[in-house]
């Protein structure tokens, strides 16, 4: 072979070389294939069709790929345990009593908080040293739901404003009608974590959570958010205004109920908003019966309510298919229209609010968020709660249940006696995990 045909040989063979490498590159990039396995509290959506509708709308992207869907009942508790093994999905939502610090020992890097924080809201609450871990899939506000038409019939003309205006709401809906003024859904545990969402009403500071009570020996003290918060809570029971035998309480059934004028408020999330529409209309009524409104308190005469992420979608550590798993995470927080059709804020910053948020607005309900923990802190709320053995913030309810209980005459310790015994622990544990004052 002559030089000259030798050099032009060469030519062709790395054209080639190039032509079947940008072949292969582009295959990989939008060819992704293989199996995942995400894991959901949302048990509802399974069963109406929901998440398998999710799949096929994935499928219908990537036709290599199937995404296949566990849902949990007892969410919070079970992928907590299941975090012991490697065993946890390959997509899920990072269950609430994990610490951020925990973070980079299960989960795979989705970016920075610089990058990410452009792009997406409330992306401090997965995050962990710059880095973010989980992001949330939709925001909620805090407030509670209610039906108009039991408000209508007891007399209620507008919504409570305060806490005495609330225990009166309550009073005359239990004199007036046949609705459970207040179900607790005391057996479903989780839902009485709820009744935490009254610390951004109470005190209108986006620094009290992470910045403030950390540092505070007694932040269940009469007149602190958290007292107040819970006061209401124990005062509802303590008058009759809840249902009568709280560990009958089913949480599914909680829907057809309130949708039907069984039940006349339920603190819940704005989360809550678009399942209790559904079961109304499924019951042949307006979705809108369904009502929502701030904390009945107030602050120098405004009024506020909590806004946050609610669970972070993150991608197991573990995971042996990484790039779907996290092509999956961002399309279900881009494409698949979940936080707007549930109600939620959407994680996409500047993205359509829907109009659940409408009554907020009217009212000038200012929205607070809470400030990330300084560096170095981020998961010290989380040590104390633990340490201390009150759990107030473990997702798990079970300390919440013990205000019910006292309420309700099943335990001898009065409400003040509980506050008073989690100020102690709280105390106690601040000290044997030497954080500051």
């Amino acid at each position: 072979m002559t030089h000259h045909r030798f050099h032009k040989f060469l030519l062709i063979l790395v054209a080639l070389t190039l032509i079947f490498a940008a072949r292969g590159s582009a295959t990989k990039a939008q060819g992704l294939s293989g199996t995942i396995t995400v894991l959901s509290h949302r048990t509802d959506r399974d069963k109406d069709g929901t998440l398998a509708r999710y799949s096929e709308e994935f499928k219908k992207l990537h036709p290599d790929v199937t995404v296949n869907w566990e849902t949990i009942t007892d969410y919070a508790g079970e992928v907590a345990t299941r975090l012991n093994t490697t065993d946890y999905g390959d997509v899920l939502n990072i269950p609430p009593s994990l610490s951020p610090d925990k973070y980079p020992d299960f989960f795979s890097p989705l970016g920075t908080v610089e990058e990410l924080g452009q792009k997406y809201q409330f992306i401090n609450e997965g995050a962990f040293g710059g880095t973010v871990y989980g992001i949330a899939t939709t925001g909620n506000a805090n407030g509670i739901l209610y039906n108009k038409d039991v408000f209508k019939a007891a007399g209620v003309t507008s919504v409570p404003k305060t806490p005495e205006e609330f225990m009166a709401a309550l009073k005359a809906i239990k004199e007036n009608t046949q609705a459970v003024p207040l179900y607790t859904n005391y057996h479903a545990g989780w839902a009485l974590t709820q009744w935490n969402t009254g610390i951004q009403a109470f005190s209108a500071d986006p620094d009290y959570v992470n910045i403030k009570l950390p540092h505070l020996d007694a932040p269940f003290a009469e007149g602190t958010p958290l007292y107040n918060s819970y006061k209401l809570l124990y005062d509802a029971v303590k008058a009759g205004y809840t249902e009568k035998d709280p560990t009958t309480t089913d949480w599914e059934l909680s829907k057809p109920m309130i949708a039907n004028g069984e039940i006349g408020v339920m603190v819940l999330g704005s989360w809550a908003i678009s399942q209790m529409q559904a079961a109304a209309v499924a019951a042949g009524k307006d979705a809108n019966v369904i009502g929502y409104m701030p904390w009945p308190t107030s602050v120098n005469g405004k009024q506020y309510a909590g806004a946050g992420g609610d669970y972070k979608i993150a991608v197991n550590k573990n995971s042996p298919n990484q790039e779907v798993a996290k092509a999956f995470v961002t399309w279900f927080l881009e494409e698949s229209n979940f936080a707007f059709d549930e109600g939620g804020i959407p994680p996409l910053i500047g993205a359509k609010l829907p109009s659940q948020y409408d009554a907020f607005a009217e009212a000038g309900v200012e929205f607070v968020l809470d400030t990330p923990a300084k560096a170095g802190e981020e998961g010290v709320l989380n040590n104390i709660d633990k340490e201390s053995g009150v759990g107030w913030n473990n997702g798990s309810g079970l300390w919440q249940s013990t205000v019910v209980d006292a309420g309700r005459g099943q335990i001898a310790e009065s409400f003040d006696d509980l506050m008073k015994a989690a100020n102690e622990a709280w105390a106690a544990a601040r000290k044997t995990l030497a954080v500051t004052p």
